[in-house]
């Protein structure tokens, strides 16, 4: 490989922006209305990423133009005002194909990435566990593949071509032959790197099942919502589990399940999981399904909403059509209005507590309306509960002390060796009392 086409495929291969100075470009459907700032939520992404947001530019258009996606003469447009501002990298808020990021880098001279690509890169920068890394590298290489003819010049060479034309030249004397193309050989490593990094994710699968399933006796909830919207805030307030709280996008990549006392003797396991956005490349949510595992097993979900954010509607909708996409959109849940301490227009909370009316307004930072929350958590896990008259050998103190931690015992006799008891317990935790004594018997009436 000469080293023109080395420089080329390592800027490429640079995805960062990292203290880089970016333009953001949004391109809009030709009916769509303007209501704020179309581009806010990528100017997050691109501080998320390190960059230096100096320049945005919009255009509405009817369709997407096939080569540029924006039309070439206000791309030379936007070439103009890069350079007027000093800018380094052009992030689109739309997804690009490699043949239109070649031609609007040729034109603009400036490095592009577009929403996808930008959001892989702050997940690869906020994986810390070996899991995430896998994950977010299955991501990326299956985003990567298909662009790999569009990616690097250096691919359309012949690796071992025979006879003595230029290209054969490339292989040198021991490898000319019929030869195959450079592109095919990386198409191959890519791959069986797939491959591999999908049967190590699939082994943590497995894992994270069993380990949920292991957890079945508990009532389990599961923090789901758009980034940034305080669950991590919320998760600690919660159980004081010391989460990560940091005001920046997709700061949790790994779940994190800890326990949460209701009172009354009562306690559920809470997890807090990744967080959703807009657009969320398809990739990502299919390699961290792993992670979501407990979301698609909890008895009930808590949907976490910025109150305060202007977009907050299409926030829900954005992560109501992840959920669905998982299949959970249909199981419990609890909508909770956060943030309601810093909403600036009251008039949006009004709007919202009257669309949602199901909804619980909160604030996780000082603590409002989390007694309102546990006592709706706590509802709800007697909703789960049925009653039933039991009867198990009395000895058997295991199997008395589980009926007392995971159920309410309404009444208890003892005659001939055994307890009759009449008791509201999840018919899931019945299975787990069976476990710890052979003998329970479920008794009418």
């Amino acid at each position: 490989m000469d080293k023109g086409s080395f420089a080329e495929q390592s800027a490429y291969n640079d995805l960062s922006v990292r203290r880089e100075r970016a333009l953001l470009v949004g391109v809009l459907p030709g009916g769509c209305r303007l209501s704020g700032d179309p581009l806010a939520e990528l100017g997050e992404l691109a501080r998320s990423a390190g960059a230096q947001v100096v320049a945005r530019a919009i255009q509405k258009r009817r369709s997407f133009d096939p080569a540029t996606c924006i039309g070439k003469g206000k791309l030379e447009e936007i070439g103009a005002q890069a350079e007027a501002c000093g800018a380094d990298v052009i992030i689109f808020d739309n997804e690009l194909s490699p043949s239109q990021i070649r031609e609007i880098e040729r034109i603009t001279r400036r490095k592009v990435i577009d929403r996808s690509e930008l959001i892989l890169d702050i997940f690869a920068s906020r994986a810390r566990t070996a899991e995430a890394r896998l994950q977010v590298e299955l991501a990326q290489l299956e985003y990567t593949a298909p662009r790999l003819r569009g990616m690097w010049p250096h691919l359309e060479r012949i690796a071992g071509a025979g006879g003595g034309s230029s290209a054969g030249v490339v292989g040198g004397i021991g490898t000319r032959g019929p030869g195959e193309r450079q592109i095919e050989i990386d198409r191959r490593l890519v791959a069986k790197r797939v491959a591999l990094l999908r049967r190590r994710i699939a082994a943590i699968d497995r894992r994270k099942v069993r380990a949920v399933r292991a957890r079945r006796q508990h009532f389990t909830v599961s923090l789901v919502g758009y980034t940034n919207a305080g669950k991590s805030t919320l998760m600690t307030a919660l159980t004081g589990a010391g989460a990560k709280v940091e005001d920046r996008l997709f700061m949790t990549l790994d779940t994190l399940t800890r326990r949460w006392e209701l009172g009354h003797g009562r306690h559920v396991l809470l997890s807090d999981t990744v967080g959703f956005i807009r657009d969320l490349p398809p990739h990502l949510v299919a390699s961290f399904r792993a992670t979501l595992e407990e979301a698609i097993h909890a008895d009930l979900l808590l949907h976490v909403v910025d109150a305060a954010n202007p977009r907050a509607e299409e926030q829900i909708a954005a992560v109501n059509g992840v959920l669905d996409d998982l299949g959970v959109g249909d199981k419990p849940t609890l909508l909770l209005l956060n943030k309601i301490d810093v909403v600036a227009d009251e008039a949006l909370l009004t709007v919202l507590r009257q669309r949602y009316p199901q909804a619980l307004p909160i604030s996780a930072r000082t603590g409002r309306g989390l007694e309102q929350l546990r006592a709706a958590v706590e509802a709800q896990m007697q909703r789960d509960q049925q009653r039933l008259r039991l009867s198990l050998p009395a000895h058997n103190g295991r199997a008395l002390r589980f009926l007392e931690r995971f159920g309410d015992i309404l009444d208890r006799q003892f005659a001939d060796g055994r307890a009759v008891l009449d008791v509201r317990i999840p018919l899931r935790a019945l299975e787990h009392l069976r476990s710890l004594s052979s003998d329970v018997q479920l008794l009418e009436g």
